[in-house]
């Protein structure tokens, strides 16, 4: 993909002391990380913008895949998007990120996705907002499991390429995303106050469930379960008895729902815990955050990996892409947007046309791909989104999307 000026591909050469600096304005470069940022920066799509010759916004993606229902689909992440302090408000960093996910589109990704700094922003590019990720702050002695785990093992920095094998390797849900690089593995296991617990097969030594902790404070907490791994659900539980143990001396901590799993069911008397320890340093607590957004790249390509065999649904999209107004008209990937005439069903497909026997469904980007994924239902997007049609339709629509809650289960 040709680029033009202000904007160009990453060259480590020109670019790596520039780029250090970016990261520092925005807080995400500690001294003594610049060549692990280096190495992150090199396994990815980098591009950058300049100003006066000097490259003062960066943004990067990497490869992966997203499951839906029981498919694989080829997955593109944005995982940064920064700009140095004297980049802001001149639309650099909304014209570069459009560029790159027209890049990551063009070179077969389907769907694409980003942890957001803030909603509102991202939308311009035709993201649309995730579902509500649950955590929890407890006390794991508090912990009710009915198993008991086995001597682990511990888990350094150097241990990243085997953690990223056994995260690949993890029980997946709807809407979880792989990042298939293991630089995406090794950045994340920052050695300040990290570390791991997990367990290696007995024959072949290779790890398997494991755990990944940062902790504020390692003598009481709280701790920051970071991501958890396991292909089965009694690793799962062999797991949660592990933290449960980490009870005698630690007093919090912190864990994401896990995919299908409600944890509220293994706490002890969760309200009278969260009710005692209301304002104090250890407060047990739960709450909602959606943090991710995604939207679709390849609309035909995705309702061709789309099969929903209780439904029988055929309808007009009338599909807006708020992306075309970032990319130049030239570009040879501008958005999604048009008319198609949409099957849903055991073989679900969109095809370009339209159809005047059908109904119309009238939507951005950004709410087709919540309703797609099943992170809001029709009549909830009409409410609130950029979505509307016939009421039939929409009801149709919500009985066809009937699908668990995305979840990345993947931090990015």
């Amino acid at each position: 993909m040709q680029l033009k000026p202000p904007f160009r591909a990453y060259d480590p050469e020109r670019d790596r002391e520039a780029t250090h600096r970016i990261w520092r304005e925005v807080g995400w470069l500690k001294k003594g990380r610049e060549e692990a940022m280096d190495r992150y920066v090199r396994a990815s799509r980098a591009l950058v913008a300049e100003i006066d010759g000097t490259a003062e916004c960066l943004v990067l993606s990497t490869p992966g895949s997203l499951r839906y229902l029981d498919e694989d689909l080829p997955f593109a992440c944005v995982i940064g998007v920064t700009t140095s302090y004297i980049a802001r408000r001149q639309k650099l960093a909304g014209r570069l990120a459009a560029r790159l996910v027209a890049a990551d589109a063009l070179d077969g990704a389907l769907v694409t996705a980003l942890g957001m700094f803030e909603q509102g922003f991202y939308n311009k590019l035709g993201f649309g907002t995730g579902t509500y990720e649950i955590f929890y702050a407890f006390d794991p002695a508090h912990l009710r499991v009915p198993v008991s785990p086995r001597v682990p093992c511990r888990i350094t920095p150097d241990d990243w390429e085997e953690v990223h094998a056994a995260r690949l390797a993890r029980r997946r849900r709807h809407g979880a995303c792989n990042l298939t690089h293991p630089e995406m593995t090794r950045m994340d296991m920052d050695p300040e106050n990290c570390f791991g617990l997990g367990y290696r097969d007995p024959r072949t030594g290779a790890l398997g469930h494991h755990i990944w902790c940062r902790a504020d404070n390692a003598e009481h907490g709280p701790y920051c379960v970071v991501w958890m791994a396991y292909r089965t659900l009694e690793e799962f539980l062999e797991l949660m008895a592990l933290i449960q143990s980490l009870g005698d001396q630690v007093r919090l901590v912190r864990l994401c729902d896990p995919p299908g799993i409600q944890l509220q069911d293994l706490l002890d008397r969760p309200f009278q815990r969260r009710q005692t320890s209301k304002g104090g340093e250890f407060e047990s607590n739960a709450w909602a955050s959606a943090w991710w957004q995604a939207r679709i790249l390849d609309l035909p390509g995705c309702l061709a990996r789309t099969r929903l065999p209780w439904c029988d649904l055929r309808f007009n999209l009338s599909l807006h892409d708020p992306i075309e107004q970032l990319l130049d008209e030239d570009a040879p990937w501008r958005g999604v947007g048009g008319e198609y005439v949409v099957t849903l069903g055991p073989e679900s497909s969109a095809r370009r046309g339209h159809d005047p026997s059908l109904p119309v469904l009238q939507a951005s980007v950004n709410a087709f791909t919540r309703m797609w994924l099943g992170v809001v239902p029709a009549t909830g997007l009409a409410t609130t989104d950029d979505l509307s049609g016939p009421p039939e339709l929409l009801e149709a629509l919500e009985a066809a999307f009937r699908l668990p809650l995305p979840r990345p289960d993947w931090p990015f």
